[in-house]
């Protein structure tokens, strides 16, 4: 059984959804407020800023993929224990043990891998800044609206699930981005 017939047998469409959003929310969150405290500290060179971003992004994506694998596997063996008790038999060689096997490596790369990509598109104008390129406003601005643009899209995206309008479950998502950035001015900008 292929990939998408693991996850259908398994209900764990909805799982992995919010797996990829709330990691990546995280993710954008995270790299916002680096960026932001960066931003509103004295200068820093480009390249301590996006050493630490990659070093925050791969903390995210470990703990993302470690976390969601422990618990999602436990999950999947307590249902297939459960399964097999109410059946009174061994199922270890069917596709239900295959899936209990596979679909949380699933979930758990979708966790680890939604922060990782997001951030790095996040910091894709600090290494377009390091390379040369000269762009129309400061890498670490750009960085902060890529952030934002990001942050409104993940909210776009859960419009689809939730059945409201898509430029209100934006705006609130982008209100949290808004918010996050406000504290953040408040604590550190001063």
């Amino acid at each position: 059984m292929n990939i998408k017939g693991l996850v259908e047998l398994t209900h764990s469409q909805g799982i992995i959804r919010r797996y990829f959003i709330v990691n990546g929310f995280d993710g954008a969150l995270t790299m916002l407020g680096l960026i932001l405290g960066f931003l509103f500290s004295s200068p820093t060179e480009i390249d301590n800023i996006i050493n630490v971003c990659i070093g925050a992004a791969i903390a995210l994506c470990v703990s993302g993929i470690s976390s969601a694998y422990v618990s999602e596997s436990a999950e999947r063996k307590y249902v297939l224990n459960k399964l097999e008790q109410s059946m009174i038999t061994d199922l270890s060689q069917t596709t239900h043990a295959h899936a209990a096997r596979t679909v949380p490596i699933i979930i758990a790369l979708v966790n680890g891998l939604a922060p990782f990509i997001i951030s790095l598109f996040i910091l894709l104008p600090l290494w377009l800044y390091k390379s040369g390129m000269t762009l129309p406003i400061s890498p670490l601005l750009m960085s902060v609206f890529i952030a934002m643009t990001i942050i409104f899209l993940l909210g776009v995206f859960l419009s689809r699930v939730s059945g409201i309008s898509w430029w209100k479950s934006g705006l609130r998502t982008l209100f949290v981005g808004i918010l996050t950035a406000v504290l953040i001015f408040v604590f550190v900008g001063y």
